[in-house]
């Protein structure tokens, strides 16, 4: 009987950083992936419409007036002396950028499920190409905000943009973190509790009005419920935008600094989540 040899590793292939752990080093050697996949997503936008880009503005538009109807005229919600359209709009172009970048990121695996199955490449890349890639709509919705503030002041209605306005890098970053983090949570999460997908819609709905959104943070007279919603770290990064577009509205920069926290902590543990769960998707799936 012949004896066994023993086996011996020429090569072990391990993360030697906590950030290639993260698979951070590997998607920037890759960026060329994420690019590719920034173009496909803008492309696949537009193809087989009839507007085109024209929906970015439609559908921000249909939103104003149906938020005119309904908590301005019926519910008699105020907007802190601030035209309900530009406010409104303030707030649209925000949360649907963070929505949309949310579901999107979300549905990662099953929307790549198939190119997944195929081949290697980092895939933290798509995830990442889809807030890239929103930001394209966002620009065209912020564009429109931007019309609609300069037509208000052109017509002598009294907007003061305060040097709050130069945080607002910040807070799309931020928003840009929490939306990717949570999205890579809970798409780690779905792809094992298939039924965590019919939660989803409802989740992110009630998370709208839980947010600012549609009313301001001073229009919130409960001292409890004003606390509570300050947890929410969307609040103070509506509010501060609002507060450097118009001057009104409350910033504090703990609240500030407690976004860009949650921000933080969100993205770490979705990126680990995400890696960890990818080993075993297409098992899963």
């Amino acid at each position: 009987m012949q004896k066994e040899e023993s086996t011996y590793w020429t090569t072990e292939i391990s993360p030697d950083s906590y950030a290639k752990g993260l698979g951070l080093r590997e998607l920037w050697e890759k960026r060329y992936l994420v690019w590719l996949f920034i173009k496909r997503d803008i492309t696949v936008q537009f193809k087989q419409t009839i507007f085109g880009m024209g929906w970015y503005f439609i559908s921000p538009l249909f939103s104003v007036v149906m938020y005119l109807i309904v908590f301005s005229r019926i519910a008699g919600i105020p907007t802190d002396n601030i035209p309900e359209p530009v406010f409104y709009l303030s707030g649209i172009c925000l949360w649907e950028y963070f929505s949309a970048c949310l579901t999107d990121v979300s549905n990662t695996f099953a929307k790549n499920a198939n190119l997944y199955g195929k081949v290697y490449f980092p895939r933290l890349a798509s995830p990442v190409s889809v807030v890239i890639s929103r930001l394209f709509r966002f620009s065209l919705q912020l564009s429109l905000f931007v019309l609609v503030y300069i037509l208000y002041v052109c017509k002598g209605v009294h907007l003061r943009p305060t040097w709050y306005l130069l945080l607002f890098p910040v807070v799309l970053m931020t928003l840009q973190g929490i939306a990717l983090g949570l999205g890579l949570i809970i798409s780690s999460l779905t792809t094992k509790y298939k039924d965590l997908t019919n939660f989803f819609p409802v989740f992110v709905s009630l998370w709208m009005f839980a947010t600012p959104i549609v009313y301001p943070l001073s229009y919130v007279t409960n001292p409890t419920l004003h606390r509570v919603m300050t947890f929410n770290p969307l609040t103070s990064l509506i509010e501060t935008f609002k507060v450097g577009a118009f001057g009104a509205g409350e910033f504090s920069w703990t609240a500030l600094a407690y976004s860009v926290g949650c921000m933080v902590v969100l993205l770490l543990s979705g990126i680990t989540l995400f890696n960890r769960k990818q080993k075993y998707f297409i098992d899963v799936i």
